[in-house]
């Protein structure tokens, strides 16, 4: 029988304050980072009943140990939701929690669920990226992808290779703004509003409290930048400035179709458009949000012009710079990253897709004369991943 697709909307989310990895989190479980996410979620939305929820979709690139064991529905176990609620765990690597957003959103639309809860949590001081990974050796023998493939680093240096134009200079002037912008977001008092407050333990320290993340180095220069050694290659371009480091934290979020929403008192603060997924050569998987956000608004019917607020992650500035270049973006256009990126505040991997739907959010409640925005990232393994959004408090709409 023909079916009608239902809206789908955004209605709130949460992250941990962002570790560094083996840092503030060293002695902190994985899974109870999300499972504080998923309980905060519950507290900020008391109209949603907890039974309400038809499924939750969580995240992880590396799926053992803490991060193993199905762990959508053992964090929703831990975090009290009834037993009839189901879960499961969902792996696209750095777009791990926006894949979990857009595939129960699937679900919504379709019928299937009325509520979801989408998240990721990435804990890279347990769990090093490629911890227990057997790559199939055809996969290099048959020249299927290049060795560098493999080290996202390396993928980097690969498109400053490509496009001679993305030089040194300006993916650390790129690095720096991001610092500078995270910095300014947490004084006017923007970050906060979605951070959950993390009990941590040390055995050396005792007990403490996260609630600020902790990559971020706000007296950042380009100068000193400049001076930072170059890990992947010889003289190459990439350093520890210019991309984001190795991280642990955990995001969380409801996702609802519209008319649940407004059956239960939910306010949205954002309403799916379109989303995509792409693969590219591995080699330079940092291209992947341009055919990715291509696809999507194309699907959308839209350009790059009618997208006045973009959230792109930051794996490495040379990979934003590629996108900015592409779409005729200037380096410090104010509608890419306003608040900073995971150059400054960190990428847990799994995580981030959230992080970055969690600031778009922030930016329609302030702009209401904006109408759509973007959240997009590049994919290891060679992929991209891109969702628009509708902002409901667009005065377009009044």
């Amino acid at each position: 029988m023909p079916r009608e697709l239902r809206d789908v909307v955004f209605v709130d989310g949460v992250r941990t304050p962002f570790g560094k990895a083996g840092g503030m989190y060293a002695e902190t479980r994985a899974d109870d980072l999300v499972i504080k996410c998923i309980r905060e979620l519950l507290r900020r939305n008391p109209t949603l009943p907890a039974e309400r929820v038809d499924d939750v979709a969580i995240a992880a690139t590396t799926q053992t140990g803490d991060q193993g064991l199905t762990i959508g529905r053992t964090a929703a176990l831990l975090a009290g939701l009834p037993r009839t609620v189901p879960g499961y765990a969902i792996d696209r690597m750095c777009a791990g929690a926006m894949t979990a957003v857009t595939t129960t959103a699937s679900g919504i639309a379709f019928g299937a669920y009325d509520v979801a809860i989408a998240g990721g949590v990435e804990h890279m001081g347990h769990h090093p990226m490629g911890e227990g990974v057997d790559p199939n050796p055809r996969i290099i023998a048959e020249k299927l992808v290049d060795p560098a493939a493999l080290v996202m680093g390396a993928t980097a240096e690969n498109l400053h290779d490509r496009y001679p134009s993305l030089t040194k200079e300006r993916a650390d002037a790129f690095a720096a703004a991001s610092q500078q912008r995270l910095a300014k977001a947490y004084a006017d008092g923007v970050i906060q509003r979605d951070l959950v407050p993390v009990a941590t333990r040390s055995t050396e320290a005792g007990w403490g409290l996260a609630t600020a993340d902790e990559p971020p180095r706000p007296d950042t220069t380009v100068e000193g930048l400049a001076g930072l050694r170059t890990p992947f290659r010889p003289h190459g371009r990439v350093t520890a400035g210019n991309a984001a480091g190795l991280n642990d934290g955990a995001t969380a979020c409801v996702i609802a179709a519209e008319d649940v929403a407004k059956e239960l008192g939910l306010t949205p603060r954002m309403r799916l458009v379109s989303y995509a997924y792409v693969g590219v050569e591995p080699e330079v998987m940092g291209v992947g949000p341009i055919p990715a956000t291509e696809k999507a608004l194309s699907k959308a019917g839209l350009t790059i012009a009618d997208i006045d607020l973009i959230e792109i992650n930051e794996a490495f500035a040379v990979q934003v710079l590629a996108f900015a270049d592409h779409f005729g973006i200037a380096d410090d256009d104010p509608r890419m990253n306003a608040y900073g990126g995971a150059i400054a505040v960190g990428h847990p991997l799994a995580s981030s897709g959230v992080r970055l739907m969690l600031q778009l959010a922030r930016q329609f409640e302030d702009r209401p004369d904006v109408r759509y925005g973007l959240t997009t990232m590049c994919v290891g393994i060679g992929m991209g991943g891109s969702v628009i959004w509708e902002n409901p408090h667009w005065e377009g709409a009044k």
